[in-house]
């Protein structure tokens, strides 16, 4: 298995050259040169699997250099009951009405991003020290995926983690999380701007090819392929708890902002796994659902970028998209690289010729809103029917996968959080005040670590120079 930039026809390169990478040399993101397509006998043989079990066997087709034994010790160090609560790892709740709830949101951080996290955590040690070398992990995070990397990363052995933050953007459970780590390998730095700011920051600094050697930058975000490969896994996990056999098709409602989690839905449908609608939840921030309504991709600045009660949607510029884009025009690096190369950053915006974007449909996209109004009431009507507390972007998921559900085709919602990372909205919501693991009780009062600096990518540069040296 050998990957390619989206945006150039580079030379091909093995998993263990781009795993320690975010952007491709040229700017683009990583994707396998084809994606391996899964027959019948072997998606009736993954059915009976347990989780790291199953996730040897969607890994493995993608990575072949890394011995088999050593992929398979790895994933079952990472995918254990200890630490995700349960042996299955990802289990369904049912709700009403042919719609499931899929739990991903029981690791360290109590968000989905554990799933992926927790396995890069390992595979960055593992690399690292096949190689004796160390990494600088940049990030960006609008709450959840800072959190999950630093857990996942800390004290780990030549690794460093630099995380970039919306100041003041993030529910005070979430900052409390990252901020109050007090580990020497993890430095926390609030950026005075957006999400947006923050991840363009990522991206410059990724772009800078000799910074980026000279200082072992590597990417944990949703641009590092090893992380959306991981979350592949757990669409074929909701599969098979949510049907009987291998002819049944299935739907998923994904709250999504920067588009790596549905991505990772995407991908698990071309392997051959049978879905058949990828429901795009958005909230006010709803650039993702205007593309898949008109075809036209329109980035917001700060200015126009929504504060709101999912704030880890709160995300105008979706990094992972271009993934997507590369796919539906056909694999044409050169017209991905025409649109988000040259087009987005002169105009902010593309707009996809009619025979490109009518082959959405192709790929079983759907899309929908919704807003603090809706949000509210989808967690005060779940609470109510069910008796199942749930967050407020799974509340925008939700909200979404039942406008789309179709009687007789499971409808599997993702979890994103649980709900004690956003206390004051399920207050709001129900008036209930949600639980919280006894480990994390009181996490809002203890010392806090960060360094506040400007959306500037030079003053970055300068404290990662200073700060990632032991």
């Amino acid at each position: 298995m050998r990957y390619i930039s989206t945006r150039g026809p580079g030379t091909p390169r093995s998993f263990s050259e781009i795993l320690l990478e975010g952007l491709a040399p040229d700017g683009g993101l990583y994707l396998p040169q084809t994606y391996p397509r899964i027959d019948a006998p072997t998606l009736a043989h993954w059915r009976k699997l347990d989780y790291a079990d199953l996730a040897f066997e969607v890994l493995s087709l993608y990575i072949d250099d890394i011995a088999a034994p050593q992929l398979r010790a790895l994933l079952r160090k990472t995918y254990t009951e200890q630490v995700f609560g349960s042996a299955q790892i990802v289990p369904l709740k049912t709700l009403q009405g042919g719609v499931f709830l899929q739990a991903l949101s029981n690791g360290p951080t109590l968000a989905f991003k554990d799933i992926a996290m927790q396995l890069l955590g390992n595979l960055f040690e593992h690399e690292l020290a096949r190689r004796s070398e160390v990494l600088n992990v940049l990030g960006a995070t609008s709450g959840d995926t800072g959190s999950a990397a630093e857990y996942a990363l800390r004290g780990k052995g030549g690794v460093r983690v630099f995380m970039l933050s919306p100041h003041g953007r993030m529910s005070p459970f979430q900052q409390a999380q990252m901020f109050s780590l007090q580990d020497p390998n993890i430095h926390n730095i609030a950026i005075d701007g957006v999400f947006d700011d923050c991840q363009d920051i990522v991206k410059t600094v990724s772009q800078d090819l000799e910074f980026k050697r000279a200082h072992h930058i590597g990417s944990v975000n949703s641009i590092n392929w090893a992380r959306l490969l991981a979350q592949v896994v757990y669409y074929f996990a909701g599969y098979f708890q949510a049907t009987r056999s291998d002819t049944e098709v299935v739907d998923f409602a994904v709250p999504s902002g920067n588009f790596g989690n549905i991505c990772a839905g995407h991908i698990a449908r071309c392997m051959g796994l049978p879905i058949r609608r990828l429901a795009l939840a958005s909230n006010e921030n709803d650039v993702l659902d205007e593309f898949f309504r008109t075809g036209t991709y329109r980035v917001r600045g700060a200015g126009q970028t929504h504060a709101t009660s999912s704030p880890s949607m709160d995300i105008s510029k979706a990094s992972n998209f271009e993934r997507f884009i590369f796919d539906l025009v056909g694999r044409d690096a050169q017209r991905t690289r025409e649109l988000f190369g040259s087009a987005l950053p002169r105009r902010g915006e593309f707009a996809l010729e009619h025979d490109e974007f009518k082959r959405v449909g192709d790929f079983g996209f759907v899309s929908a809103s919704s807003t603090h109004a809706q949000r509210l009431a989808t967690i005060a009507q779940t609470w109510k029917r069910s008796r199942v507390m749930i967050d407020p972007h799974t509340a925008d998921g939700l909200k979404v996968g039942r406008e789309f559900a179709q009687s007789g085709v499971p409808m599997i919602v993702l979890e994103t959080a649980l709900p004690a990372k956003f206390a004051d909205t399920i207050r709001e919501a129900i008036g209930i005040e949600p639980q919280r693991p006894a480990a994390l009780l009181g996490i809002e009062q203890l010392p806090m670590r960060f360094k506040v600096m400007p959306a500037d990518a030079q003053a970055v540069k300068r404290y990662i120079a200073q700060n990632c040296r032991p």
